[in-house]
């Protein structure tokens, strides 16, 4: 008979073997592992040979359209055992994790997903992860007094700050405390991610985190608007010496960075990403759509979950 209930202890290898079929990223438990309060928030459905589906939530500080701090509750890590799908127990799943994030006080849910068509039954719904995408530009030499280079994440305070400042109040950001800079960030951002400090006579003024495996731009700080055309030169050249054919940028186009286009791209065209999904629990549908669809927002891949 099957059972739903929350997580405990003893399911942990039933869990953790339910997602090494269904997931091939290595972060996913070293990711949930970090997490004190995740198995009172992992809902399972059991039956005599141990768990048939997951589904794990846990709460985020993030901004609404306003830039003001909301508590989103954050589905992650939906997995089923092929033989048990088809059955409606992810389902079931959700409705208990909804029912959980009403009590514990979320304004809305988020989620990131590839088969949106999972969700959209139970309420959550899609929007577009915008991104710019070209081949690189020429690069160049940086004018002097500035410097880029590569840093590792025992420079985080530095880059907290920069990050702190681009981000004040951007839509769908979230606040990132010190622990996810030391514990959260480095599983998302370790190589073939590279994170590229710009320097002014010494002083951080920016940084752009490179995955070089896909091309792609994951994530921009700038701490003044100038910053831009600099930093973008130097992604340009790097992605250039490594023989990439073009590059994505998913950091959202203020006008700063849309400016300095030219300095990354030899020419770009914008597209969509529609692998996010919203859902609202506590707060209106209009409120939680104004936050997604902001020309200003931007779900950073380190805050993934």
């Amino acid at each position: 008979m099957t059972q739903f209930r929350t997580a405990r202890a003893a399911d942990d290898d039933s869990l953790y073997e339910v997602w090494a079929r269904s997931f091939t990223a290595s972060h996913i438990v070293p990711l949930y592992e970090q997490d004190p309060g995740r198995r009172e928030r992992t809902y399972v459905a059991t039956d005599g040979d141990g768990v048939l589906a997951v589904v794990y939530w846990l709460p985020r500080d993030i901004r609404d359209a306003s830039g003001a701090v909301r508590r989103v509750g954050c589905v992650s890590s939906v997995a089923t055992r092929p033989e048990a799908r088809g059955r409606g127990l992810v389902k079931r799943l959700l409705a208990l994790a909804a029912d959980a994030m009403t009590a514990d006080g979320c304004a809305w849910s988020l989620l990131f997903t590839g088969t949106p068509q999972v969700y959209a039954s139970s309420g959550w719904q899609v929007f577009d992860r915008p991104f710019a995408a070209g081949p690189p530009a020429a690069g160049g030499l940086l004018e002097d007094g500035w410097a880029a280079a590569p840093v590792g994440l025992d420079r985080w305070p530095d880059l907290a700050r920069l990050h702190d400042r681009h981000d004040e109040r951007r839509p769908l950001t979230t606040v990132r405390s010190p622990r996810d800079w030391t514990e959260r960030v480095p599983l998302w951002y370790a190589p073939p991610c590279e994170i590229l400090l710009l320097r002014r006579h010494d002083a951080p003024m920016a940084y752009a985190v490179v995955d070089w495996s896909e091309g792609e731009v994951l994530e921009v700080a700038l701490g003044a608007e100038d910053a831009a055309v600099p930093l973008f030169h130097a992604v340009a050249g790097r992605a250039r010496s490594r023989g990439l054919p073009s590059l994505k940028l998913y950091p959202p186009l203020d006008p700063a960075i849309r400016a300095a286009l030219p300095s990354l791209f030899d020419g770009w065209a914008a597209d969509g990403d529609p692998t996010g999904m919203a859902r609202p629990i506590l707060a209106d549908p209009a409120e939680v759509r104004a936050v997604v669809e902001d020309p200003r927002a931007v779900a950073w891949t380190a805050d993934y979950f």
